[in-house]
């Protein structure tokens, strides 16, 4: 992770800190504590405003009304946290920093605390700093994002249902099904609807002939291959356009690969590109300039996930999962859980994505 993103995200939590604390902060009071100018504070403002973590006010922020504290709650505060709940997230780069900034505002709102650990897609780390959690006898329940895909899945599983402390899987689910003793709970975001918003989306704008580019190896992509299929069913369009490829730009020989999915399309006739994820969305579009193509109009593109799409050149329109939510939603059924015990049903929840739209899908009726 870059430099700049670290200090970013450093810089969001002092911020959140500062709003548990106080219930409101001024900008000036920020950009002297944290030694960076006040047009930094407005733009960090401004991050975490879009997440749904703060309310912008002139001068400063307020933490939303139903997690602002007040009477007991402020009281509260200081106190020891009801219980401590340990989250192993696979990355604290791409992606996650929401998840993992929802789940702490809904932790403070229900004073709780979060143990966080990064890990990697690798089951053998996630083992590692799952068990360093267990082993330090401090957290009553975990919030776990596993790579659940390989042979080794079943005893993956059960290695997590055996752990002696209540498990929540985040962004993942396990197989549809697994013996009754590990029916865990999971709470994610519909990706496969997410898939089937984009496809109608630009059917509903007169395309016919849709691609769908998948990113190797990520957890998503067959999620978003099986909505995709149930879209095209619907609508009664191709769903044979479907290629799993990393482009992004520092994907070794990526041009080529580029050059060879607009072949591709060039003779299906496609003329959309719903592209997982956002740089190699990215990646596509800038060849597509290079090339002299104009983009809705030679290639309509969508990229899922929406972490950095609106900084294209044009701006990409975006599936958006709802990453903030997930992560309160998942601290919520942790603490429901530990409240209820047993006597609690097993919750599985999906999220919607919402389609964010920009210049990348709509061609502009002039």
């Amino acid at each position: 992770m870059s430099d700049d993103r670290l200090f970013g995200l450093q810089r969001h939590e002092r911020v959140m800190d500062e709003l548990r604390r106080h219930g409101s902060v001024r900008v000036k009071d920020l950009a002297q504590l944290l030694g960076v100018s006040e047009l930094t504070v407005r733009r960090d403002i401004a991050a975490l405003a879009a997440q749904n973590l703060l309310t912008k006010v002139h001068g400063g922020a307020t933490l939303p009304t139903d997690l602002a504290p007040s009477g007991p709650a402020r009281r509260r505060s200081s106190a020891a946290p009801r219980f401590t709940i340990g989250m192993v997230v696979p990355s604290l780069d791409y992606y996650w920093p929401p998840i993992v900034s929802g789940a702490r505002s809904a932790a403070a709102a229900l004073g709780v605390h979060i143990q966080l650990r990064g890990s990697t897609y690798d089951w053998n780390e996630d083992r590692r700093q799952i068990t360093r959690l267990i082993e330090a006898q401090q957290v009553q329940g975990l919030l776990l994002a596993p790579n659940l895909e390989g042979e080794d899945v079943g005893e993956m599983i059960q290695w997590i249902g055996d752990l002696p402390v209540p498990v929540i899987l985040v962004e993942r689910h396990p197989p549809r099904w697994t013996p009754t003793k590990y029916q865990l709970e999971w709470v994610r975001s519909d990706h496969s609807l997410g898939a089937e918003i984009a496809v109608r989306h630009l059917h509903d704008h007169g395309h016919r002939n849709i691609g769908l580019l998948l990113s190797k190896g990520s957890p998503t992509s067959a999620h978003l291959a099986h909505g995709w299929g149930l879209a095209c069913a619907d609508l009664d369009i191709p769903a044979g356009m479907v290629l799993r490829e990393s482009v992004r730009m520092d994907e070794p020989g990526h041009r080529e690969i580029v050059a060879q999915i607009l072949k591709q399309c060039d003779e299906a006739g496609t003329t959309a590109l719903i592209i997982h994820s956002d740089p190699d969305a990215m990646a596509v579009a800038q060849y597509c300039v290079e090339l002299g193509m104009s983009i809705p109009e030679d290639l309509a593109i969508i990229a899922y996930d929406d972490e950095v799409a609106g900084l294209a050149e044009p701006a990409m329109t975006a599936v958006r999962p709802p990453k903030s939510m997930v992560g309160r939603t998942a601290v919520e059924l942790m603490v429901a859980r530990l409240v209820e015990g047993k006597r609690r049903p097993t919750q599985r929840v999906l999220l919607t994505p919402e389609l964010v739209i920009r210049d990348s899908s709509i061609v502009l009726a002039l």
